[in-house]
């Protein structure tokens, strides 16, 4: 008899080496779960919560996991052959089940997507996409090292600072997937369709790209294909920075389209970036500190790691964008030797969008955020001591997970 533990609360329960066949835990909660070697082959996973679970070596062949939030979790040598990891919606055609011969009927199809329809009303309270365009699976940060992937459909799937190294993606449909920042070191991608996705700052070492199709990819623009003006403007800002101010030039790029740009690692603090575009860059460990960044495009950057104690964020467009563990707390001032003041200057995020941003881990620490639209916004962990909430968009702060 196949278990059915639909929407049940198993949050951090030791699941691992169980037989889960064919179960049906659509929409449960099984964040920080042990599922180390469990057989979920052919389970119904839609919309499940399973961040931070330790899924190794499980059996997850023609699963059902459209629109599940899988950030963190980790798949290392897990065997997803043929799973359906596409965006979540209603209709109960996934691919996984169709492979199975599992073909239920009219009754069972229009109970499964009554109970799809309401676990996609929840998801999408308060935000912008509409039920119908689904929701995408979340594997932000997955562990998915040697895991086998063959023929599993990952299109649209969000696998943003994912570890896919040594992976088998044979035939995978990668469609529209974001892989920012991604690690496929060393993956096995023959045959894999990569149409529309999102490579800006990927991994791509030891991959044979000669068998992809990445008709309409996007990739990062490297620094040095940017042009000798901003080029010159970051070399000598880093050099102002590094002098205190006695040698080089503080950076003005106001309104500059540095869209997709690599700029990882580099220092732009206390630069005037006003108006800036920065939509879909590469920005990890990138410092920022004071920066002037108000009113700066930052849509679905990706910033994991880097440094914006004191920056000036007001009313800047961060939807989408990965803060994981970024520092948005006072800066401390020194003075022109480097010497500090004892004075500190904290972050200005008033009015900013923050929707669907993950925050997770992040320091905020004292920011304002007075204004700041933060629907759908991940904060589990984030250090918020004296942070200013003021009015938010839907009147309350995201419930953050325990």
């Amino acid at each position: 008899m196949r278990a059915n533990l639909a929407l049940a609360d198993l949050e951090g329960v030791d699941l691992a080496h169980r037989d889960l066949r064919a179960a049906t835990l659509s929409g449960a909660r099984l964040g920080r779960c042990r599922l180390h070697a469990t057989n979920l082959a052919g389970a119904d996973l839609f919309c499940t919560d399973l961040r931070d679970a330790d899924i190794s070596r499980a059996n997850l062949t023609q699963t059902d996991l459209r629109g599940a939030r899988l950030r963190a979790a980790d798949f290392t040598e897990a065997n997803l052959r043929g799973a359906d990891l596409g965006p979540g919606t209603p209709e109960d055609g996934s691919r996984a089940r169709a492979l199975a011969g599992n073909r239920p009927d009219d009754a069972t199809a229009r109970t499964r997507q009554d109970m799809r329809e309401a676990l996609l009303a929840v998801l999408h309270a308060g935000a912008d996409t509409p039920v119908a365009e689904g929701v995408r699976t979340d594997l932000t940060g997955a562990v998915l090292r040697k895991a086998v992937l063959t023929q599993a459909d990952l299109s649209g799937s969000i696998l943003q600072n994912a570890d896919l190294s040594m992976a088998v993606l044979i035939n995978a449909n990668l469609t529209g997937a974001r892989l920012n920042g991604a690690n496929l070191t060393g993956a096995t991608l023959t045959g894999a369709v990569m149409a529309g996705a999102d490579l800006v700052g990927a991994r791509l070492a030891e991959v044979d790209l000669s068998q992809i199709d990445l008709s309409g990819a996007l990739t990062a623009r490297p620094l040095d294909t940017l042009g000798s003006a901003i080029q010159r403007a970051i070399y000598d800002h880093e050099r102002w920075i590094e002098s205190f101010g006695s040698r080089g030039t503080r950076a003005e790029l106001d309104g500059m389209d540095l869209t997709r740009a690599d700029l990882r690692g580099v220092n732009l603090s206390a630069a005037s970036l006003r108006g800036i575009l920065l939509t879909d860059a590469a920005l990890c460990g990138a410092r920022f500190i004071m920066a002037d960044l108000s009113g700066a495009d930052l849509e679905n950057a990706n910033l994991i790691g880097a440094d914006l104690s004191g920056a000036n964020l007001s009313y800047a467009k961060l939807s989408g964008a990965d803060l994981t563990r970024v520092r948005l707390g006072p800066a401390e001032i020194k003075d022109p030797s480097g010497k500090p003041t004892g004075r500190s200057w904290a972050a200005n995020l008033t009015g900013a969008d923050l929707r669907r941003a993950a925050l997770v881990g992040s320091c905020l620490v004292q920011a304002n955020l007075s204004e700041a639209i933060l629907e759908q916004a991940a904060l589990d962990g984030a250090d918020m001591t004296g942070a200013r909430l003021g009015r938010h968009a839907n009147g309350r702060l995201p419930p953050r997970r325990r």
